[in-house]
């Protein structure tokens, strides 16, 4: 059984209006995932998540990095070609 599996989550040309709204969309859930996942480690253990401390700040930095590139993509007047995949396998694999 082949234990990689790929996935296309996004394929095209987008404006700038629609790169910023999928793309933050994205970025957005996933550290509204992480502060959801510390906050009930702290009601939990009494302790926060180490791996929602560490992966928050490094998902800010990638939305400003987002920021950035849609800043260039309006000052030069350009749609945004977006590939993104995901890939998965089985822990066990590595």
């Amino acid at each position: 059984m082949k234990t990689k599996k790929k996935l296309v989550l996004i394929e095209g040309v987008f404006l700038k209006e629609e790169a910023r709204d999928i793309l933050k969309g994205i970025f957005t859930s996933k550290i509204e995932f992480h502060q959801l996942k510390n906050f009930s480690s702290q009601i939990r253990f009494g302790k926060d998540d180490e791996t929602a401390q560490t992966r928050i700040p490094k998902l800010k930095k990638e939305l400003e990095k987002l920021e950035k590139i849609l800043a260039e993509a309006e000052k030069e007047n350009k749609k945004l070609i977006i590939h993104s995949e995901i890939n998965i396998s089985f822990a066990n694999d590595y």
